[in-house]
């Protein structure tokens, strides 16, 4: 337990969450240090290990919390890790498999070797070929280790945050939190595959079989699949595969999770998405998996058509929707950076780099505006990070909204719900009548009792408390020098009545301009 608190540990823990806290206000100085170097802070994070690689890949989708130099150093952290010391090994396996394992044949030395644990190659008794993922020994108290340090230490800057950004790392800490504590459980990595099994069967890509008889919360034995990893350009070509039809299917599948089912792989990379001779894709690694909220799907498409056709008032509406802006952010202003968006995303003769250098620069010089980013938003960024870097690696002038765009209006009916449609909309409508009458029977009756109860929508109470923090902030600093002269009125000491006087009448001045 002492090595998890050690004050080497701590330490580094706290010089990695003191240069979140300065980068994300800007600050060069703090408590008389500087921020790490990005090439510092990564050497911290892969010294601290497991927890902190995994919270800076999320970190590394933050271009509100980190400048550029900073993303490029954390975009380069990957999850791979030297393997367990062999006694590690035997005792984990030992504890996966018993004294009778079921493997006729088992290579020792990982094909894989991560944070959380490492993939070996072997063959069960019956000779099918298989996966077998093996946690590392002490990996979940390590882990719930560094989680509480990490949680100290951003409690104790939180107070200096912005009420956004303040909002925005707890979102991600609460979120980062959930996420591995699940992914160094294999048997919820199992239950992710059967369910994406079931939910996808439909689909033209393959997801590894699994054997639930051999996993446990310790290890994860699954089918075992070759192929060629989806960024090899070279080897791809060595099969003749067409790449366009390669980034088709992966819009096509990503399209189908985040949309129309809400129920999508969390972990995109390049090396858990293979490629077949014959061209299917293979999806690899389903230790984070999420779920999307219907009514952040609807607000999502909503986004993507209203980028499409340019209408800014639906696209301003469903980035409050999705809680990527406040609802207290100003329309003029909005609509002027959805304007300046539209005009580099429109732009055919701009490249990818272009377009994203342009945009940086607007959201830059928009920085003051009160965004926010929802953990949900940063699962689906990462997504679109995959397919938005494949596509620009192998396509020329590649641009991830308008390849989406036909592949959602070919499923919008799916993607709305079959409800979408007239007849099924009427129907439903008129099946549901009796119970809407029954609701309003209700509303009535809870009114003259004197017990209706009205609930706002989250961005009704964010508009809310703005106005309400707004009004309540003068009339407090009145209150504090009004305070401030009754307490030095009360001592008597020379000139204390003058100063108690000109404090008096700051603290009234503020009353009368704060109820004006």
């Amino acid at each position: 337990m002492f090595t998890h608190y050690s004050p080497w540990r701590v330490w580094k823990s706290f010089r990695l969450l003191l240069t979140v806290f300065m980068t994300v206000r800007r600050k060069e100085r703090f408590l008389f240090m500087r921020p790490l170097s990005p090439a510092a802070l990564k050497q911290t994070i892969l010294d601290l290990g497991v927890c902190h690689i995994k919270m800076a890949q999320v970190l590394a989708t933050r271009a509100d919390f980190f400048t550029e130099d900073y993303l490029e150093e954390l975009r380069t952290i990957h999850d791979e890790v030297e393997p367990m010391a062999q006694k590690d090994f035997q005792v984990m396996f030992q504890r996966a498999f018993g004294e009778a394992p079921p493997f006729a044949e088992f290579e020792e030395t990982p094909l894989a070797s991560a944070s959380i644990g490492q993939v070996h190659k072997a063959r069960l008794k019956d000779g099918t070929q298989v996966a077998v993922k093996i946690r590392r020994l002490g990996i979940l108290q390590g882990v719930l280790a560094d989680i509480r340090l990490v949680t100290f230490f951003l409690r104790m800057f939180q107070p200096f945050f912005s009420r956004y950004t303040k909002n925005s790392l707890e979102a991600v800490l609460k979120e980062f939190t959930s996420m591995i504590k699940k992914e160094v459980d294999m048997a919820i990595e199992a239950d992710h595959l059967r369910k994406f099994r079931e939910t996808y069967g439909h689909c033209d890509v393959r997801i590894p079989g699994f054997f639930p008889e051999y996993s446990s919360p310790d290890a994860l034995v699954m089918t075992f699949e070759q192929g060629v990893r989806v960024d090899d350009k070279e080897r791809l070509a060595a099969l003749n595969i067409d790449f366009r039809d390669v980034m088709a299917r992966l819009i096509d599948f990503y399209t189908e999770q985040m949309l129309i089912k809400g129920f999508f792989h969390a972990d995109p990379h390049p090396g858990n998405v293979l490629v077949a001779e014959d061209g299917t894709l293979t999806i690899l690694d389903f230790g984070m998996v999420k779920r999307l909220p219907a009514s952040m799907r609807l607000a999502m498409i909503e986004l993507v058509q209203a980028a499409h056709e340019q209408d800014f008032e639906s696209f301003i509406g469903a980035c409050k929707r999705m809680g990527v802006v406040a609802a207290s952010a100003p329309e003029s202003q909005m609509q002027e950076l959805a304007e300046r968006l539209f005009d580099i995303f429109g732009n055919e003769s701009l490249n990818a780099a272009s377009m994203q250098s342009l945009a940086l620069d607007v959201l830059d010089s928009m920085k003051e505006l009160p965004f926010k980013l929802p953990q949900d938003v940063v699962y689906v960024m990462r997504a679109s990070a995959l397919i938005e870097g494949l596509g620009t690696s192998f396509i020329e002038n590649f641009n991830g909204v308008k390849d989406v765009l036909p592949v959602l209006k070919r499923n919008m009916y799916r993607a709305l719900g079959a409800e979408a449609k007239l007849f099924p909309t009427l129907g439903g409508e008129i099946k549901a009548l009796p119970l809407t009458v029954r609701r309003f029977k209700a509303v009535l009756t809870d009114l003259s009792d004197g017990t209706l109860r009205v609930r706002l929508s989250p961005e009704t109470l964010e508009l809310v408390s703005d106005g309400v923090l707004k009004r309540l902030k003068p009339l407090g600093l009145a209150a504090l020098f009004i305070l401030a002269a009754f307490f030095i009125q009360g001592y008597s000491f020379r000139g204390s009545g003058w100063i108690a006087a000109v404090l008096f009448a700051f603290g009234a001045i503020r009353l009368y301009l704060g109820v004006k």
